[in-house]
């Protein structure tokens, strides 16, 4: 018999053998028809794995990523076959999951794919599907698994396979396809019933342009139809929200060649609504004890250096600028961190000065790859909000909730309700990644852990993904359409302060290290920007609107009046336009729609007789008519609903 606990900490005893889904079926009938992977002792396995010892397990459904993950796994595999089937002679590469779907490398010789022969490949899948083949593991040995793939007269697994240990090798069979597998699949083809392959392209070998280039089949699949076809609509939607799209039709900034890949340009609605931004955090920031610095945007590579930057990002930065002094070189600043280091070193602190909190939307470069560029949300020079907090040791768990609270504030008064957070941590089995001492470390991370927990927050703990200074807490949001965005970030950082040999003097009268927190609660002005715009669909929160109100009169003899409504918005301070063009009603309100300004006001004779305005709401119409200054008290009275004040 074998001791088998479960995620509430039950236990049950089974014989040995039993698998995932003879436990689920002892659980319920309904679990066991839902279960299509498991985990044993924190390692995938089948749902059909033989469990000989004690353990722990967990199942999954498709409502889980790791289900999700074993679900898209299998459906690549699919796809293998399928293309086996249809292409022969192709040679497969690798097809892993991928966040939403899969894909396979190819290597199809002769032979080609286009989008207009991805439905009879698709057709094909949902054939092989329908038989319900098992997906069976295997171990092979190395000698068994070349010759097999040899004998296929596929280098590429040969490749893969050459670098695997004899002992860990294990094929995956389903119906007359086999495939050099890890494992990681649901229990049957079956489970398959809708699959979508959404695009091609290329992809090299192993990521390297000096091998061939593959033909990369990129696909998603569902175990019900409806549920394609919901994920279809919501890419429809993803497509109207993209802040590519939106930023050229609200005109907020644009991309020059001659200016270069990856740098903005902030167009005036743009560069007002980023104003906007950085004003309502600095003012929660200045309640919380903040103070403004300004850094320069080039510094000495010795900088770096000492920070440990040039030395793990060196390669993705810009060429160092040499200067007519020899030897003398500067770098385009990758990182504010070094240069506040060195504001804080500008003069001696006692513990009674800490902590001190610097603040600045610096501008940092970093030389991302062309293929990698993205619109805003990847780019190679953008704003961070940064600040570092130099404390003492004792003040460190207290300054980090605030800081938590700070990132709250932020999310709640930009309409981001659902989050959970990360607690990133350093991989101990990578100890080269990172800088510091191993005692500096589980400080910093207990310090995070400690911090989460008091603050209540819902968090997940990831080992792997900490900074090379420090461990972080990263807040993960949804945004409306579901997608799960990093936002925001707070690190603990011991390392810095020791290379840049940072002190203040203690009660004891003897110098201490102080210690330092990153944060970040935007992250970047231009991804912040890009993932609201795409959040919102552009409809912003009232107080951020570029313009909040179109004056839209019904002829040109309205003119005036359309002016004076300005004029008393104004006063108001309420953002406002006027539309005077010789153009009809109809089409200033559908083109004042297409901009999104929140408010319509329209003014004709009898408007301008009564003192009155006619109001439209955006996407709702209209509204009533009234007096400029009920309507000024309407708009401050939602600005003022929609931003509270931050509360220290």
């Amino acid at each position: 018999m074998i001791n088998i606990t479960l995620p509430d900490g039950s236990v049950k005893q089974f014989e040995a053998g039993v698998t995932p889904m003879d436990v689920a079926t002892s659980i319920s009938e309904g679990l066991a028809r839902n279960v299509i992977s498991a985990s044993y002792n924190n390692t995938t396995v089948e749902a059909t794995t033989p469990l000989t010892e004690d353990g722990e397990l967990v199942l999954y459904t498709w409502r889980d990523d790791e289900g999700k993950q074993a679900f898209w796994h299998s459906s690549a595999h699919i796809l293998a076959q399928a293309l086996e089937e249809l292409y022969p002679g192709v040679k497969l590469t690798i097809g892993p999951a991928i966040e939403n779907g899969f894909y396979y490398d190819v290597d199809l010789g002769d032979k080609s794919i286009s989008e207009s022969d991805l439905k009879a490949i698709e057709d094909k899948m949902l054939n092989i599907a329908r038989g319900k083949h098992e997906f069976q593991m295997r171990e092979v040995s190395k000698e068994e698994a070349l010759q097999f793939y040899k004998d296929q007269g596929n280098e590429y697994k040969v490749e893969l396979i050459e670098n695997l240990d004899d002992g860990t090798i294990t094929f995956c069979d389903h119906d007359t396809f086999t495939d050099l597998c890890r494992g990681g699949h649901i229990p049957n083809t079956g489970i398959v019933k809708a699959v979508k392959l959404m695009s091609i392209a290329g992809a090299y070998w192993r990521g390297d342009e000096n091998n061939k280039q593959l033909t990369r089949i990129y696909g998603v699949s569902f175990p019900k139809q409806k549920e394609l076809k919901e994920y279809l609509a919501l890419l429809e939607e993803a497509k109207k929200r993209d802040h590519r799209k939106l930023g050229k039709e609200l005109e907020l900034f644009t991309f020059s060649q001659k200016v270069g890949q990856g740098l903005p340009l902030w167009l005036p609605k743009g560069a007002a609504l980023r104003e906007r931004l950085e004003n309502f955090l600095k003012k929660a920031q200045k309640k919380a004890g903040y103070e403004m610095v300004v850094s320069p945007h080039i510094g000495q590579k010795e900088l770096y250096v000492t920070s440990g930057h040039y030395a793990k990002y060196g390669e993705d930065s810009f060429q160092p600028i040499k200067t007519p002094n020899e030897g003398e070189e500067f770098l385009l600043k990758p990182m504010n961190c070094p240069h506040h280091c060195e504001i804080y070193n500008s003069k001696p602190w006692s513990y009674k000065d800490l902590p001190k909190r610097f603040a600045e939307f610096g501008t940092v470069y970093r030389y991302e790859q062309s293929g990698e560029l993205h619109g805003l949300t990847r780019v190679r020079g953008f704003t961070q909000d940064d600040a570092h907090i130099f404390c003492t040791p004792d003040q460190l768990n207290e300054e980090f909730k605030k800081v938590i609270d700070l990132v709250l504030y932020v999310f709640g008064s930009l309409g981001f309700e659902k989050f959970t957070t990360q607690v990133s941590l350093r991989d101990p089995e990578k100890p080269e990644k990172y800088i510091g001492s191993l005692e500096n470390w589980d400080k910093a991370e207990q310090a995070i852990i400690n911090a989460v927990q008091e603050k209540e927050l819902d968090y997940v703990i990831e080992t792997g993904e900490a900074a090379f200074y420090g461990p972080k807490l990263d807040f993960m949001v949804k945004d409306a359409l579901g997608r799960s965005w990093q936002l925001g970030t707070i690190q603990v950082d011991y390392n810095l302060p020791e290379r840049f040999e940072l002190s203040y003097k203690g009660s004891d009268n003897e110098l201490h290290r102080p210690v330092m927190i990153h944060r970040a609660p935007f992250g970047s002005m231009e991804r912040f920007v890009a993932i609201l715009l795409e959040h919102t669909g552009g409809n912003f929160p009232l107080w951020l609107m570029p313009e909040q109100v179109a004056i839209l009169s019904l002829s040109e003899k309205y003119e005036k009046y359309a002016e004076k409504v300005l004029n008393l918005l104004e006063n108001h301070e309420i953002r406002a336009l006027v539309d005077n063009r010789n153009e009809t009603i109809g089409k200033k309100i559908r083109e004042a729609e297409m901009n999104k300004y929140p408010y319509m006001l329209i003014v004709g004779e009898q408007e301008a007789n009564d003192g009155t305005v006619s109001v439209r709401r955006h996407s709702e119409g209209d509204i009533g008519t009234m007096k400029v200054e009920k309507f000024s008290e309407l708009i401050n009275t939602e600005i003022a609903e929609n931003i509270v004040e931050f509360n220290v």
